[in-house]
């Protein structure tokens, strides 16, 4: 049996017609860049995080960067977040000249360990980005409480947790939060994508101005600012998969909860799980701080020992709504064979 790590080809067959409609709809009007079903996507998804404003951009990158300019996070200052995450967390910091600031994972959640982060603020900390992982929120009630004792800013990369939830209230639960619609996410575009979402007016309109070569208006320039406006097809992409996020959402819990039944015993296996025809994933292979392009850090080996254990540790079964049963039985008693 050949099981892919993904499987987006039979996800679109179930939704081709409906996308067909709207990108025919972009060619006919060359809405291109931005445009009506950007903004409706935005308003959609503002509404489904129970949020007031949110703005498209190109990526989870670029959401990312924006946020941390819209709060003004500039050369020298210090930014903390976790080690455990893709390395755009990191890379969105050091866009602005800060400086990424890691703290070690808790070993139950593979989230930042909130106990830990106190130690972590210095004089030139102004910002916490909490990354919540594998579509799990971060503690957030003792990082806002540290935020408001040492008054520091907190950014949320919600790039993983579309529709997540902590005590019953859609992430983000602080001021602001960024998502990525990279193909592969609960909720992908055709393509890259991303968007922060807020309750801040101000913050809104700054990040939309920013995203648009800083204009409020057409050629009237109030910053230096960025291209990373979203593409027209991938609004209108993204408007027609967002109707479906909670059934396939639904669909992926059922699965883990097959996975969890099938699991209940039990890095040689990535390789004999391929030699039998099923993809796995590696997330992350390396802990940030000690990729390369962080070695001007000059954090070594050994400082933030659960990350770098785990790495050896986490492999991702294949995992997406349209997965079935007999798929997983097939990948499951692989692993036990084992």
């Amino acid at each position: 049996m050949k099981i892919p790590f993904l499987d987006l080809k039979t996800q679109h067959e179930s939704i081709k017609e409906e996308i067909n409609k709207e990108v025919m709809d972009i060619i006919d009007n060359s809405s291109f860049i931005l445009g009506e079903k950007v903004k409706n996507f935005e308003n959609n998804f503002a509404f489904y995080c129970n949020s007031k404003y949110a703005v498209a951009v190109n990526s989870g990158t670029s959401a990312l960067h924006l946020a941390l300019i819209s709060k003004e996070i500039k050369q020298g200052d210090e930014v903390i977040t976790s080690p455990n995450t893709f390395i755009a967390t990191a890379e969105a910091i050091s866009y602005t000249g800060a400086k990424p600031v890691f703290v070690d994972i808790n070993p139950k959640t593979y989230n930042i360990d909130v106990n830990k982060i106190e130690e972590a603020i210095t004089k030139k900390t102004k910002a916490i980005i909490p990354v919540h992982l594998y579509g799990h929120p971060v503690d957030m009630n003792p990082i806002l409480e540290l935020a408001e004792k040492y008054h520091l800013e907190i950014i949320e990369d919600c790039c993983q947790s579309h529709g997540s939830e902590y005590k019953g209230k859609k992430v983000p639960v602080s001021e602001i939060g960024c998502f990525s619609f990279y193909p592969s996410k609960n909720l992908g575009a055709y393509g890259e994508g991303g968007i922060i979402v807020t309750n801040n007016k101000e913050i809104a309109e700054k990040v939309l101005i920013l995203r648009d070569h800083g204009q409020k208006e057409k050629y009237l320039h109030e910053y230096i600012g960025y291209n990373y406006r979203m593409d027209g097809f991938q609004g209108a992409v993204l408007g027609v998969k967002l109707k479906y996020l909670d059934k396939w959402t639904e669909m992926r819990r059922k699965n883990a909860q097959i996975y969890n039944k099938l699991f209940k015993e039990t890095d040689k296996l990535q390789k004999h799980l391929q030699e039998k025809g099923i993809d796995t994933g590696l997330h992350y292979p390396i802990p940030i701080h000690l990729q390369n392009a962080y070695k001007h850090l000059k954090i070594f080996n050994g400082e933030y020992p659960i990350s770098e254990s785990y790495v050896k540790e986490i492999l991702s079964l294949p995992m997406y709504a349209e997965l079935k049963e007999d798929q997983i039985r097939y990948v499951c008693d692989s692993i036990k064979n084992f």
